[in-house]
């Protein structure tokens, strides 16, 4: 099976399958998606959205958040992993918002990034997520299932997996395939015991053709 092949074969699986895909983070503006993809780094989105509502209620806009301090913050989401540097990074970049973007979150990954807390990953999911473009954000899941299925080929880090996919990806699709794949490794090919048992993508996957398919032919043997 070529790449390009197997590519229009997980595409087209997740078309006609997952019509629907979008981030599971709760938010009602793009200043709130900002703050909980920031939350999220490192943490699930299951506790980020348990998280964010009363912060969102004292805080509703950079402004607001902008005049607090770290250190309230980090009361409202001490449950996050690393609260003090993401208390200090929600601060400082909702003081950027306001001096450098006039409150309103940019569109361009180049200019996200500006933002402290923001990293490309981040900056991707909002300029995907908010403005449609078509960005990549290679997270975890992304990194290991692109992997596992072959789409990807001795990728060492998220910047040479993003190159990869968005090759390889339409560009209408990326926003879209972004979620595919996250929601993919975050319920079926899962980091320590995927399940391989229940996945429709066996049939194109690298990893289960040489973990599971010739371990189990070399038994026969």
């Amino acid at each position: 099976m070529t790449k390009k092949e197997r590519y229009k074969a997980v595409l087209d699986y997740f078309e006609n399958n997952v019509p629907l895909a979008e981030t599971e983070l709760s938010y009602k503006s793009p200043y709130e998606l900002l703050v909980a993809v920031i939350l999220s780094a490192q943490c699930t989105d299951k506790r980020v959205n348990l998280t964010t509502p009363k912060l969102f209620q004292h805080y509703p806009n950079a402004e607001a958040l902008s005049h607090a301090s770290a250190e309230t913050i980090f009361t409202y989401i001490r449950s996050i992993s690393y609260p003090n540097n993401k208390a200090k990074h929600l601060v400082n970049m909702a003081k950027m918002l306001m001096t450098d973007f006039e409150g309103v979150v940019p569109g361009e990954v180049d200019e996200l990034v500006k933002l402290p807390g923001v990293g490309r990953k981040t900056a991707n999911v909002i300029a995907s997520v908010i403005f449609n473009k078509p960005t990549m954000a290679v997270d975890t899941h992304v990194f290991r299932v692109s992997n596992r299925l072959g789409l990807t080929t001795n990728a060492k880090n998220p910047l040479q997996c993003e190159k990869q996919l968005v090759k390889f990806i339409p560009e209408a699709l990326i926003p879209k395939a972004h979620h595919w794949l996250i929601l993919h490794g975050r319920y079926v090919c899962l980091a320590r015991k995927p399940k391989c048992e229940i996945c429709p993508l066996t049939d194109y996957c690298s990893y289960f053709k040489k973990n599971i398919l010739n371990k189990a032919k070399s038994k026969l043997s």
